[in-house]
């Protein structure tokens, strides 16, 4: 079985469902309140019966989302990285990565060169350490991946994923540790393969 580190949550997917929630539960309620409204007033049964159910599932749905808003988390293995949320458990191994670096969600965001509303969305992050996990490909088409994970996983187009979360130092030395692990591992098989195969052939 593989042995697995601490589980790190993941910021940038909270941080995008924080903006969410409050929203469509005060959509929901909002709703009820017009329901209410057009009951009062004696219109068909449909009418409000169809404007509170649309309000009620939006109470479910900013519900759900304040229940899941810390699921998502990121843990190393010893052979791979998981990126894991709600609606999907990703393994990415080390074999595609190619190497990881260190910078603050502004530089790879800058507010000014972002429309208001994203601008809005990065400032309060703007200066939080996230982890840039930089790959030969993505283990499932990247559109697939935009379905689950917002813009914010993403620092352009090509093969990366951007992590932050809390203890980003800590999470990085054990995600090093773990592909240095790896590496390590597979040199010495490949040295000992070497070594039996210049062995002399007492047959």
């Amino acid at each position: 079985m593989a042995r697995g580190s601490r589980r790190y949550p993941l910021v940038n997917y909270t941080h995008m469902i924080d903006r969410w929630w409050p929203a469509i539960f005060a959509l929901g309620f909002a709703l009820l309140g017009v329901a209410w409204a057009i009951y009062n007033r004696g219109f068909e049964q449909w009418r409000w019966l169809g404007m509170a159910g649309i309000g009620g599932l939006n109470i479910f749905i900013g519900f759900l989302l304040l229940i899941v808003r810390k699921s998502a988390y990121v843990q190393a293995f010893n052979d791979h990285l998981r990126l894991a949320t709600p609606f999907l458990r990703l393994n990415i191994s080390y074999k595609r990565m190619r190497r990881t670096t260190s910078t603050n969600m502004g530089a790879l965001f800058p507010p000014n060169s972002l429309s208001t509303w994203r601008a809005g969305i990065i400032q309060p992050i703007a200066k939080k350490t996230v982890i840039v996990i930089e790959l030969n490909a993505f283990p499932m088409p990247q559109s697939s991946l935009r379905l689950f994970l917002s813009p914010l996983f993403f620092k352009d187009k090509t093969p990366n994923f951007v992590i932050l979360v809390n203890d980003w130092m800590r999470f990085s030395s054990e995600l090093e540790s773990m592909r240095t692990g790896l590496t390590a591992s597979s040199t010495q098989k490949n040295q000992d393969h070497s070594i039996l195969s210049r062995l002399p052939d007492n047959k």
